[in-house]
């Protein structure tokens, strides 16, 4: 059997516990697609997994891998897959699995769509996980309408940067919470009103109808913001208080008007056909902070952990 480069983690720890080694290479299998990777973004649920915080969901058993999203190229089609040929070049998220920082993946077709044909794999690799997101919060979690008020938490990262162009894009009011220093990148990016979140306390920031939030922690002071009817979706926890996170959002779905919502993302086709579609249209910009070789992934965790981020931290494969 065939191996190939993966990032690996044989203990929870810093970034320094990450290394590429060598796995053996996936087939493509019933219904899936082997792809070649070229470029995928790193999340901040990866930096969960590979610290530790999560370690009630991915357990004891090592090494671990990495990488939740990917761009690539098709190199083979398993039984039973109709509309997909060796050579198109796809994106797609692997939704619960982390497998894709590695120079091949295996994927079920529903996680996969043709990739932007005007972006290079950098550019959609910043894009699909952000916009993924960001679609499913906005439109069908929290209903977004034309001219309501939307607060995005954390609006100069991978999934907040996108979030600010999707919610103008539904006709919302933006307001962007982030450092006063991300303030001209995130006006240019759409945002109507820029808030710098060491300035001014949640009172100060008025009534919304939508607060989507990407940092995970006081949730209920951010719910406070909500004017009646008001929704809040959060797509990041509080890991280090993990119980009882969980158990504020899931009381908040029962009870009271403004109701707090939480998903995990697992994209389809349509999902990614449609993000594909508002990037090709110039709806969706591509924002990448950094690429790095495959062989620089703790460099890019370190990155992310070390905040003033201004969208995706990327890394090349190919």
């Amino acid at each position: 059997m065939t191996d190939m480069d993966a990032v690996l983690f044989d203990r929870y720890g810093p970034p320094e516990v990450l290394r590429v080694g060598r796995v053996a290479r996936p087939t493509a299998g019933a219904g899936e697609l082997l792809v070649r990777v070229h470029a995928l973004g790193v999340n901040g649920g990866e930096l969960a997994a590979r610290s530790g915080r999560i370690r009630l969901i991915t357990g004891r058993r090592f090494p671990q891998r990495l990488g939740i999203d990917f761009v690539g190229e098709v190199v083979a089609v398993g039984s039973g897959v109709v509309g997909s040929k060796p050579g198109e070049l796809v994106w797609g998220v692997l939704g619960r699995t982390m497998a894709s920082a590695a120079a091949y993946v295996a994927v079920p077709t529903d996680r996969t769509a043709p990739a932007p044909a005007a972006l290079s794999a950098t550019e959609s690799a910043s894009l699909v996980a952000g916009a993924t997101t960001s679609l499913t919060a906005l439109s069908a979690k929290a209903g977004l309408r034309p001219g309501e008020r939307l607060l995005v938490r954390g609006a100069a990262g991978g999934v907040g940067s996108v979030a600010v162009q999707v919610g103008k894009h539904l006709g919302a009011r933006v307001t962007a919470l982030a450092s006063e220093g991300a303030r001209e990148f995130l006006t240019g990016l759409g945002a109507d009103e820029v808030v710098d979140r060491r300035r001014h306390g949640h009172a100060d920031l008025g009534e919304f109808d939508v607060v989507l939030d990407t940092v995970g922690t006081e949730h209920r002071a951010f719910r406070r913001l909500l004017a009646p009817g008001g929704r809040m979706v959060a797509i990041a926890l509080d890991y280090a208080r993990l119980p009882a996170a969980l158990g504020y959002l899931l009381a908040s779905t029962v009870h009271g008007r403004r109701r707090v919502r939480f998903f995990s993302g697992a994209p389809d086709t349509a999902l990614l056909v449609r993000a594909a579609e508002l990037a090709e249209r110039g709806a969706l910009r591509p924002v990448v902070d950094t690429v790095h070789p495959l062989a620089g992934v703790a460099d890019a965790h370190r990155a992310l952990e070390a905040g003033g981020v201004r969208g995706k931290h990327v890394l090349r494969v190919v």
